[in-house]
């Protein structure tokens, strides 16, 4: 019987790769059911996963722990066979940062450890401070001057508390069929001003109050930089004591337009005071501490390390092709991580999933027509940095709503990129190309029975195929089930190796290895939209 199973499976696999033939588009039938039974019987999918979350951690843009993690992942990937794998720099970046030691205890009446996090890129405290609690409780200019003279030495709540209400829907969903439905009914999206591709010279407009309220915090920033406070604590979003965290803040004018704002790696960021994320429920007791006149003390240690990191670099392999061997297919997924947790579902999933595609490739020996090339990507979290910077050294750029493309540009047949967590795939964001329905419909029939069938008109946002798609290229984001992404793990402490599905992540390594297979064995090139039309200005002809 256990060998009956896997036959009839097979069977059943083959029908529906035949199927796809009927719409015009050719699939090798028998390489996608071989890249399936590797890739789910034989997985290394998991121990790469392991490898990348528990023996390397976190993998903050230009820490040290990003240039171990990246030296061990082009010394695996040329442990499978792959061609010419290697760093390559996209920089400069700014100050490399690393956590060496935290500690923070509340103490008073009551002790008890504090549940807090700190932001990356935070000054240490220069050893064991201890210091009174102030929650800095002021929304008006009338209300700050009442704290004037009261920060130095203290450690300053700076957050509004935050109401924590039992959880009765499920931390972790699948997408459900109306979801899925909604999105292959979605028309095709509105063209964006200026070509895209991250940025622009314009911000929303905050109406009075808002601002208001933002110069308000602006200045208590400052009040407590010139006073001398010890630090600064912030609520986490969140709750159950997970803690999301990020990077530390400069303090800003809300006038200051975002061009002109400096961030915490920049090596020219003037001093800040050490910030941190606390637990909500943590959070929210000091303050109804404090205001039932209790006086707590925190005992905080931070001991931090900055380093030079002037330039800082994306991964990439190739398995090389044969007869267009000058045209590549990439896959990707973004290589740094926040350091809260280890990275493990955002993205070392998709960097996972990339590398697996690989070694199911190189495995089974292939010889695609085009070279398959995966590119693991520095700097998204602080603004798709490297894939940008990739894209920008070889194929072209977005300068006032004009493309200019490079040579190599219509070298590169189209992208794949997973970054969504650690959700099954179940379809492809199309990015407003209609033009691809029919190919990405015959490519995902033999996977139906995993789920993935759905196709979007749709663009999603907020990772590295953007990069290519603002200079033409053909870049595409699989549509992910959200599982816990949002609740639990993004940008988290509890971003870590229990949180990934294993069998998802071997049904969405298998699917990106065959998109790349197919794409690199095509006949034609890959279908490309217009560029972008560059934007006038007003009254112009």
């Amino acid at each position: 019987m256990k060998y009956l199973l896997p036959l009839l499976c097979c069977t059943i696999f083959l029908a529906l790769a035949a199927s796809a033939q009927t719409s015009g588009e050719k699939i090798d039938s028998a390489a996608f059911a071989q890249i399936r039974d590797e890739g789910m019987n034989r997985s290394g999918v998991m121990e790469i996963e392991s490898y990348l979350a528990d023996v390397y951690g976190p993998r903050l843009t230009g820490s040290p722990g990003y240039v171990r993690a990246a030296d061990w992942a082009v010394s695996k990937l040329a442990s499978l066979g792959l061609a010419n794998a290697h760093t390559e720099k996209w920089g400069p970046f700014g100050r490399g940062w690393d956590l060496k030691r935290y500690s923070a205890n509340v103490i008073g009446h009551q002790n008890f450890p504090l549940f807090s996090y700190p932001k990356a890129w935070s000054p240490g405290t220069g050893g064991t401070q201890t210091g009174e609690v102030i929650y800095f409780d002021a929304t008006t200019d009338s209300a700050l001057a009442t704290y004037k003279g009261k920060l130095k030495g203290k450690f300053v709540l700076l957050s509004d508390p935050r109401d924590i209400k039992a959880h009765f829907l499920p931390e972790a969903t699948r997408d459900a069929d109306s979801t899925l439905l909604d999105m292959a009914n979605a028309d095709m999206p509105q063209a964006r001003r200026g070509g895209g591709g991250g940025g622009g010279g314009g911000r929303r407009q905050m109406d009075p109050a808002a601002k208001a309220r933002a110069i308000v915090d602006f200045e208590k920033l400052e009040m407590c930089q010139k006073e001398g406070a010890l630090a600064l604590l912030t609520i986490s979003r969140g709750d159950g004591g997970n803690i999301f965290v990020q990077q530390a803040s400069v303090p800003a004018h809300p006038d200051t337009p975002f061009t002109k704002r400096v961030s915490a790696w920049d090596p020219n960021a003037p001093k800040i005071l050490p910030q941190i994320a606390v637990a909500a429920e943590h959070y929210n007791r000091l303050i109804r501490m404090i205001k039932k006149g209790e006086s707590p003390k925190i005992e905080m240690n931070l001991e931090v390390s900055f380093n030079k990191a002037d330039s800082v670099a994306n991964i990439f392999a190739e398995l090389p092709g044969t007869d267009l061997k000058d045209e590549v297919v990439m896959i990707g997924g973004h290589f740094d991580s926040w350091h809260g947790g280890t990275g493990a579902t955002d993205d070392g999933t998709g960097s996972a999933v990339c590398m697996e595609a690989m070694r199911i490739l190189k495995t089974l020996k292939f010889s695609p027509r085009r070279t398959i090339r995966i590119g693991l990507w520095g700097g998204e979290e602080q603004g798709l940095l490297g894939s940008a910077g990739y894209v920008k050294q070889h194929f072209g750029e977005t300068v006032d709503g004009k493309v200019t493309q490079k040579p190599e540009n219509e070298k590169l047949a189209v992208y794949f990129n997973n970054d969504n967590g650690s959700g099954k795939v179940r379809g492809v964001y199309m990015q407003g190309n209609d033009q691809v329905r029919p190919i990405f419909r015959s490519w995902l029939k033999p996977f139906k029975d995993m789920d993935a069938s759905t196709l979007s008109l749709s663009n999603t946002g907020g990772t590295d195929h953007l990069s290519f798609d603002a200079v033409g290229i053909p870049g595409f984001q699989f549509i992910q089930d959200p599982l816990e992404y949002d609740t639990r793990t993004h940008h988290s402490t509890m971003d870590v190796y229990e949180r990934v599905q294993e069998d998802d992540l071997k049904q969405a390594s298998v699917i990106m290895a065959a998109f790349a297979y197919q794409a690199a064995m095509r006949d034609e090139k890959f279908p490309r939209k217009p560029l972008p039309q560059p934007t006038r200005a007003p009254g112009s002809n």
